[in-house]
């Protein structure tokens, strides 16, 4: 669907250069992008690359699996519909941790295998279980602790203090997760008292 809407945008805005004329600007736009964006992605790549180097040595020393550890008895609360021991909380867990340190790319794989780890749990296949709905409002509001992406585009726009909004993210992002878990609560309640 989403490749639908944007062969849309992309084929009407073809469509719209060629009748206004402005074809030649276009193609400026087009390579100024494309040189803006392989800039970024040389920037934030040093950045990103340390991060993840540090996160697969906490991985090695065990670091993330005792984190893991420490949040999966609340996990159990958040997902009751998931037996106790069960490989998709730690996978969630770990999923969860990942992306407390701003490192999406690399809690991507994690959270994949808990969403395939949750389908195995589901009993109606074509539709996705309230641990999974839970699942990924936790994946997409979650608490973070370092925004790396951040943190590596303000150094690269040259921000004087590129660290200073660590405490903002933390915030948002908590505030984000609290009502997003809350709204998820309340509906899963109300489809409760309807069934």
């Amino acid at each position: 669907m989403v490749n639908k809407i944007w062969s849309t945008f992309i084929i009407a805005g073809i469509m719209f250069a060629l009748l206004t004329g402005q074809f030649e600007l276009i193609n400026r736009i087009i390579l100024e992008s494309t040189k803006a964006s392989f800039d970024l992605t040389l920037q934030i790549f040093p950045v990103i690359a340390l991060w993840l180097g540090i996160m697969n040595i906490a991985s090695v020393a065990g670091l993330l699996k005792r984190i893991s550890e420490i949040i999966s008895p609340y996990l159990g609360r958040l997902f009751p519909g998931i037996p106790k021991g069960h490989e998709a909380l730690s996978l969630i867990a770990s999923n969860i941790v990942i992306n407390m340190f701003g490192l999406g790319n690399a809690a991507t794989p994690f959270g994949l295998k808990a969403m395939k780890s949750l389908q195995t749990l589901n009993k109606e296949k074509d539709t996705a279980s309230n641990s999974m709905v839970t699942f990924l409002i936790i994946n997409t509001g979650g608490v973070t602790i370092i925004p790396t992406t951040v943190i590596s585009m303000r150094m690269m726009y040259g921000s004087a203090h590129p660290t200073e909004i660590v405490a903002a993210c933390i915030i948002a992002t908590l505030i984000s997760l609290i009502a997003g878990i809350s709204i998820d609560y309340v509906i899963r309640k109300r489809g409760q008292k309807r069934a």
